[in-house]
């Protein structure tokens, strides 16, 4: 293999460990943050309406909203949230799996 195309997939290859290095980042810090919010539910006197608990909830309700429409709660305890990180972590596995063969093809 020449030089010319050793040094052609290397920049190709850049990008796309750029993307998956980025994205991997990102959902281990929204799932810290879901872990967070997780953990703060189990205090019944957090106001979710008061910063930074708003905040918080915003960011985290609409993803979880999702896992509550069809997993109701069972005794009281809200199983859609450990769901909804199993999904996350399989997801970002998934993408970074994929993001890695393409990797291979350049």
């Amino acid at each position: 293999m020449s030089n010319s195309v050793k040094h052609q997939k290397n920049f190709m290859a850049l990008p796309l460990n750029l993307l998956a290095s980025t994205l991997a980042q990102f959902l281990n810090i929204y799932m810290l943050i879901l872990f967070v919010r997780i953990l703060l539910s189990w205090f019944p006197t957090i106001n979710w309406y008061d910063p930074p608990f708003s905040i918080l909830s915003q960011l985290t309700d609409p993803y979880l909203n999702l896992f509550r429409s069809f997993i109701p709660p069972l005794g009281g305890i809200d199983f859609s949230a450990i769901i909804a990180i199993f999904a996350l972590q399989f997801g970002s596995q998934l993408i970074i799996a994929l993001l890695g063969s393409m990797q291979q093809v350049f």
